[in-house]
């Protein structure tokens, strides 16, 4: 199995540099993905959102140790702290590794740079002394040198050679190793070099602290940089022959990084990965002639330009390319050149191949079958009352960013797409989830987004919320009717958004439910209609990243198919948000909603109001908020309800917490 923790989040705001946050990710992901998803996260993130229960190493990169004091100085630092010490783990790299010692003392006696005092997070309990080197600046690389190390630990020495060369510029050395108070601190590596300051006899540079149940580690140098993404500096003396040192060294930086990153109790992986190039998208339609039409309503968003033709929206660009009988498959292959992955890959040009002739075949789209999903499509509508339209257009990708991100971010496209449009990817490199979440997808996982124009006259008597809660429905009965067999797949609803099965790997008598699926709704406005972005990821076939639904397969039903998996949940989908049309958040509905759900009876705590003890009762009917009955000692009812709304993923299942609580009386 997967690690259960799947996010690693790099914290991205005051006190860092961009140069260390790039170079960071970079380098992480290349060592982690796809076991894990390399997140970007802001102080407001890690100092109010629910992050530690999902998150597997927290890194704060170099910087100004002094910003990280500034926000994260008392309810920051708690929580940092409470996160590693129930079995998280930390990487401070250079500014990071002053501010998770308990104490930084840089350039002392410089008094332009001089920096001196306690810090509250001191998971190496002594000193962080620095510029282990002179000449330091701020926003310059005067300063920075390949610095020698040597791995100390026994377990790392046998990965990597005695002394190689990594990035330094400004970092410290961990002074008073061997005085920690009982405290276990390990020294991971060595500077080789004299210092500029005095580093005691062990001159750490990398040290592993054991901090109750978790391990934070902290790097004076930045074995994170790559040689390969250092700008030349003509202007730096000795600066190109700093970079072929660090070339010649890349192996072994790359070998000891990995080694403390398992050190953390990261599962690492054996050959760097390195990210999938983003894919062309492909327009097809159960009828050729809807691509036509559609192209048609987006003609006054397509600009013209050198015989091309592009959507310009607000975030991507898409370049419409018409699939003529002349266009070979090398052609169609290669329209979106396979260039190394960019950080940002909203700059790349997407490229749009609309089928108006015939639908392409598997050797254009080996991942996915056309065929097999407008098969299903008619095979289901046949079973479905209500199901007409849904699916009918679908755009598909075999690597995209995020289907959700795609249509949300750029509004000039989204608005003229119908309801039922469909847009599904074999693998996102960044799909979305709740608050800071990722939704980490490799091939084998159901990705997908639909467009639902809701009429705005609609919205009162029948909330967009509940909108999120008839799909989870649609998914769970979808799956259970998929084909014979699967009647009894063991699958159930989180409120409010995510779906979970049964844990096949626990044993009958400690039956757990773990996630294998959500759910993510966004909502903007556009002529009179509320569209709604809903986007769905499921672990149908997949091994990575957690229990996936093949997993809980009997051994004599038909296997998933993706395709037809797609088709089975828009028929259900679209079948059920008619019957919410008509009906609103009918008794029907929601008495379907009751039998998937995990949570009927389930005792939770209000932290907000004290520590008050609470039952689920269930949602309301107006806005779908979550009811719960206060209780007394003895877990009974006392009559007072209240109704609290989502806080991100605040709701945890496992430990019957609510946080953040509003309540109505």
């Amino acid at each position: 199995m997967a690690p259960s923790r799947l996010n690693i989040l790099v914290h991205t705001g005051t006190g860092t540099t961009a140069e260390s946050v790039r170079h960071c990710m970079y380098t992480l992901r290349r060592l982690l993905s796809p076991n894990y998803a390399i997140i970007p996260v802001s102080e407001a993130a890690i100092l109010k959102e629910p992050w530690a229960q999902t998150c597997a190493l927290l890194v704060f990169p170099g910087g100004a140790d002094l910003g990280y004091c500034q926000v994260f100085n008392g309810e920051g630092n708690r929580r940092i702290g409470e996160f590693v010490r129930r079995g998280g783990a930390y990487l401070g790299l250079c500014a990071g590794g002053y501010y998770g010692s308990g104490r930084c003392e840089f350039e002392v006696g410089n008094k332009a740079l001089e920096v001196v005092g306690n810090r509250e997070l001191g998971f190496f309990p002594g000193t962080c002394r620095g510029g282990a080197f002179g000449g330091f600046e701020y926003r310059s690389e005067k300063g920075a040198r390949a610095a020698t190390i040597q791995a100390v630990k026994q377990s790392l020495r046998d990965k990597v050679p005695d002394e190689f060369a990594v990035y330094y510029n400004g970092g410290g050395v961990f002074v008073g190793v061997n005085a920690t108070g009982g405290r276990k601190v390990e020294v991971l590596a060595s500077y080789r070099d004299d210092l500029n300051v005095d580093g005691g006899d062990e001159k750490a540079a990398v040290v592993l602290c054991h901090v109750g149940e978790g391990k934070a580690i902290l790097s004076g140098p930045h074995p994170e940089f790559a040689p390969a993404n250092l700008n030349p500096r003509p202007d730096v003396a000795g600066y190109g022959e700093l970079v072929d040192r660090l070339v010649a060294d890349e192996r072994c930086r790359i070998g000891f990084l990995k080694a403390c990153l398992a050190e953390l109790g990261l599962e690492v992986v054996q050959d760097d990965y390195v990210p999938p190039s983003l894919s062309s998208l492909h327009l097809t339609a159960i009828d050729s002639g809807k691509v036509t039409e559609l192209l048609c309503d987006l003609g006054d968003v397509i600009e013209k330009e050198n015989g091309n033709e592009f959507i310009r929206g607000e975030t991507d660009t898409f370049q419409i390319v018409t699939q003529e009988d002349g266009l070979n498959l090398d052609e169609l292959q290669n329209t979106l050149p396979q260039a190394e992955t960019v950080d940002d890959p909203s700059s790349v040009v997407k490229r749009i191949i609309a089928h108006e002739k015939k639908l392409p075949g598997d050797d254009l789209t080996p991942r996915f079958s056309h065929e097999r999903f407008y098969s299903g499509l008619k095979k289901y509508r046949m079973m479905e009352s209500g199901a007409e339209q849904w699916g009918d257009i679908l755009l598909y990708g075999d690597v995209v960013t995020s289907t959700n991100t795609l249509l949300e971010k750029n509004p000039k496209l989204n608005c003229k797409l119908p309801t039922g449009f469909t847009f599904a990817a074999s693998t996102q490199v960044a799909g979305r989830g709740r608050g800071t979440n990722v939704w980490v997808a490799p091939p084998g996982s159901l990705l997908f987004s639909v467009v639902i124009n809701h009429p705005a006259h609609l919205a009162a008597s029948r909330p967009i919320v509940f909108i999120q809660y008839i799909a989870a429905v649609a998914i769970a009965e979808a799956i259970r009717s998929y084909d014979t067999g699967y009647e009894k797949m063991p699958v159930k609803l989180k409120w409010p958004n995510d779906i979970y099965a049964l844990d096949p790997t626990k044993p009958a008598s400690s039956q757990s439910y773990v996630k294998i699926g959500g759910i993510l709704s966004q909502c903007s406005y556009f002529d009179g209609a509320y569209q709604v972005v809903l986007g769905i990821g499921i672990n149908a076939t997949n091994p990575r990243p957690t229990t996936s639904l093949s997993d809980l397969l009997p051994s004599n039903v038909a296997p998933l198919d993706l395709e037809t998996l797609l088709a089975r949940i828009l028929t259900r989908l679209e079948s059920i948000y008619e019957q919410f049309r008509r009906e609103g958040f009918s008794e029907n509905l929601e008495t379907r909603y009751y039998r998937q759900w995990l949570h009927t009876g389930q005792a939770i705590t209000l932290e907000a109001e004290g520590g008050v003890r609470a039952r689920v009762v269930g949602i309301t009917r107006d806005w779908g908020m979550l009811r719960v009955e206060e209780t007394d000692s003895e877990g009974r009812g006392i009559g007072k309800v209240w109704s609290l709304q989502s806080d991100e993923n605040s709701f945890d299942y496992w430990k019957g917490l609510y946080k953040h609580a509003d309540c109505a009386h």
